[in-house]
């Protein structure tokens, strides 16, 4: 090599050096400036956490309210409270539409998540003109309440509601997230005549449900030997259950991202992060409390017990809390990316009701499912994307939702672009489509076997035993020695509470924090985007996350071997009085003699009523029979419904719709000759109206585009039966030419239905706002 040579390689060496050399010291001030503001972002949470202890901190919801009643204030008072949201500048709500009620779920945290962000369900029943309340709760139970008297306020919330709506065109539509879903769930069984539409989201109705080899947390309660240890802890805590322990276990099904990937993301990110970050850990840190008995109800009937899916509960006064007892459309939305609640925690309970779809019907009950691909548990009532297409669409289609005849269905939602077919009449950028379905399609999503079954009935069974030798011999010393100041001790140095009070201005420690914070954010120097230990910074994170990840699968793993080993040892079965041969340990629960009377009096009466009725009614029936080939039912169509109800000044309301709309299905479903044979009386009662009737039946079938050939040649024959019932008109002969005839021989013409769109009625009051066609 000559000297040239070995000089530029000198040079190259020497500039190279240099490049990284200041690659490292812009790298070494960026994160050490991101590490002072990711300090401070800690100290601006644990401050808020204070405010939130001391009571000074408002709840998450984002709206302005006012209350409306307190739940104190009832016979059996309950820390829980109705307000109405108040619409933000620009959002017109109009009072003859149904309310909606938002349930927060209280699972540790405290309330407002519903309408955390103007995207969320509260967003999405503003923007869609309902009027919109919210049921929250604080931070502190009364003492002595229960789950139950929470349910009975619930109810007389509703009540409220429902009285100041007189005008509204439906019944309340009740969202329920994660716990206040199943809550909800029950106050609907004990007061089916108060709901409209439910639609739960992320609830867990049948615990014991799931595959596996995924969510292990419904193994947690056999792994602790059953509920004697949430009495432990209401005990140590002079009679309530502190929630920062539900936090954390949530917190420990995803290790990855509970100890690195939710902090580190706010270290990389430290100048645009804290906003996001500090507004959610407003709520992740508000934990709130149970009192015991609450606690021991929730955990005894429905994570161990599952008595809620097969109707074993049984209310205060005597009632028995039947899911079966529903009346309104209830709408399940989960998600497979859910770890908290699977679908098939979400789902189980109709396999666990109904042995078929015919026994869905027989009870009158419409149940609709929506399954997300990926979002996660929060993220079903949280992410502002799932709030504007699913929770949009909900309230966008809720009187569609609430007229659906009985049976199970799935909810399917497509961008306009994909099915553009009359893409005006969906309002949005998607159209709803409601699938028909079996409980087959159920049981795909994962159910257990009888195994599985056997295994966790075990775990019922063990959790009584251990809970009833902990009542026993140590919850009399425990009590003795636990004080609710040792309690309060207890529940500050909790690990998710000691996180929160050592970052704040409570620490000495970090008083000068907050200025020197100050002065890095005026004097900001971020690395470029392209600097190697930007991207090794990365590289390791990733591996970290890898690793945690690696290390959570093998201890869920682990557990479930534990488990399904444990309790599906023939031993420990025996023990506790189950066998193998003795069948399953769950059975669905009967039908009442009184319900199975009922149904078939119903059908009775159906039957007697097949050739009774106006035009309106053959119109429905009619359009019952040429849409039942397609098994779907679509938004387009009924948008197509209530424009030609308004064009013609119809007068049937909502609910005689759906009343009318359930019975036509129903005779179809018993009798379809007998259902056909009715329509050309009706049609006789007056046939100036079947020509308009048979215009509104062929634009509801052509909304959504979806008919079918079965369902053309099912249309062509009720234009035959339509047609047939308009009287031909009189022709009166030319005398000067044409020869006299008799009456036998006058020649028939049958006029054809007018294509000719009535003008839309411009008065207010001929437009049937508020009704159905």
């Amino acid at each position: 090599m000559s000297k040239t040579d070995s000089d530029s390689t000198t040079d190259v060496m020497r500039v190279w050096g240099a490049g990284i050399a200041a690659d490292a010291m812009a790298y070494a001030i960026d994160a050490g400036q991101r590490t002072v503001l990711y300090a401070d972002i800690m100290r601006q949470r644990g401050n808020q956490y204070r405010e939130y202890v001391d009571g000074k901190a408002k709840p998450v919801l984002s709206y302005d309210y006012e209350f409306v009643m307190m739940g104190r204030d009832l016979p059996r008072p309950v820390n829980y409270a109705l307000v109405r949201i108040k619409p933000p500048a620009g959002v017109v709500t109009d009072e003859t539409r149904r309310p909606f009620i938002v349930v927060d779920p209280r699972a540790g945290h405290g309330p407002g998540i519903g309408g955390f962000k103007a995207d969320s369900e509260i967003g999405m029943a503003l923007r869609a003109g309902h009027p919109c309340y919210f049921i929250g709760f604080g931070p502190e139970p009364i003492p002595g309440q229960t789950i139950l008297d929470i349910a009975h306020a619930e109810a007389t919330f509703v009540e409220r509601v429902i009285e100041l709506h007189p005008r509204a065109d439906g019944k309340p539509a009740v969202i329920g997230n994660c716990q206040a879903g199943w809550a909800v769930m029950i106050v609907a069984a004990l007061r089916p005549e108060l709901f409209g539409p439910i639609i739960v989201a992320g609830a867990p109705l049948s615990y014991w449900n799931g595959v596996h080899g995924k969510n292990p947390m419904r193994y947690a309660g056999g792994l602790q030997g059953g509920s004697w240890l949430a009495e432990l802890t209401s005990d140590l805590g002079a009679g309530k259950f502190d929630g920062a322990w539900l936090v954390s276990n949530f917190e420990k099904l995803n290790p990855a991202n509970t100890w690195w990937e939710k902090q580190y993301n706010v270290w990389a990110r430290a100048d645009t992060e804290a906003e996001r970050y500090l507004g959610f850990e407003r709520w992740w840190g508000g934990h709130v409390n149970l009192n015991a008995e609450e606690i021991q109800y929730i955990v005894d009937n429905l994570f161990i017990g599952n008595k809620l899916a097969t109707a074993e509960l049984v209310s205060d006064d005597g009632m028995r809390i039947d899911l079966r007892a529903i009346r309104s459309p209830i709408v399940c939305f989960c998600s497979h990316g859910d770890n908290i609640t699977p679908p098939q925690q979400a789902l189980g309970w109709i396999t666990d009701l109904y042995g078929s779809v015919q026994d869905i019907r027989a009870h009158g009950q419409t149940i609709i499912y929506c399954v997300h691909d990926s979002i996660g548990h929060l993220g079903i009532f949280v992410s502002g994307n799932v709030a504007r297409k699913e929770h949009g669409e909900f309230a966008t289609n809720i009187d569609f939702i609430d007229v659906l005849p009985p049976g199970l269905y799935e909810a399917v939602i497509v961008g306009k672009d994909a099915d553009p077919t009359n893409a005006d009449l969906a309002q949005g950028d998607y159209i709803l489509r409601f699938e028909a379905r079996d409980l087959d399609d159920i049981r795909k999503l994962g159910c257990n076997d009888a195994e599985d079954e056997r295994r966790f009935a075990t775990v019922a069974r063990v959790s009584e035993i251990n809970h009833g030798l902990y009542r026993t011999f140590l919850q009399p010393w425990v009590r003795a020695v636990a004080n609710p100041a040792m309690a309060e001790w207890l529940a500050k140095l909790h690990p998710a509470r000691l996180s929160f009070e050592l970052f704040s201005d409570a620490n000495p420690l970090l008083a000068p924090l907050a200025q020197v914070a100050e002065r890095v954010r005026g004097d900001r120097q971020p690395a470029a985007d392209d600097n190697p230990f930007l991207k090794l910074q990365r590289q390791t994170s990733q591996a970290i996350v890898e690793m945690l990840t690696a290390w959570g699968d093998a201890r869920d793993k682990m557990q479930e071997d534990l488990f399904l080993a444990l309790y599906g040892s023939p031993a420990l079965q025996a023990a506790v009085g189950l066998r193998a041969d003795d069948g399953p340990v769950r059975r669905r629960p009967g039908d009442e003699p009184e319900h199975r009377a009922f149904v078939a009096a119903e059908l009775e009466r159906i039957r007697a009523h097949a050739a009774v009725g106006d035009v309106r009614r053959a119109a429905v029936r009619a359009m019952v029979y040429v849409g039942a080939p397609q098994r779907s039912a679509d938004e387009r169509s009924f948008n197509m419904l209530r424009q030609i109800q308004r064009e013609y000044g119809g007068s049937m309301t909502l609910a005689e719709f759906k009343d009318v709309l359930r019975d036509e299905m129903a005779l179809l479903a018993v009798d379809t000759r007998a259902a056909l044979d009715g329509i050309p009386p009706m049609l006789r009662s007056a046939p100036d109206q079947a020509p308009r009737a048979l215009d509104a039946l062929r634009r509801v079938i052509a909304a959504s585009g979806r008919h079918g050939e079965e369902g053309m040649r099912r249309l062509a024959e009720m234009e035959r039966l339509f047609e047939a019932a308009v009287p031909a008109p009189e022709t009166k002969p030319d005398t000067a030419t044409a020869p006299a005839t008799t009456s036998a021989e006058k020649p028939k013409a049958v006029s054809r239905p007018s294509t000719r769109r009535p003008r839309t009625p411009r008065r207010a009051s001929e437009s049937g706002k508020g009704t159905a066609p």
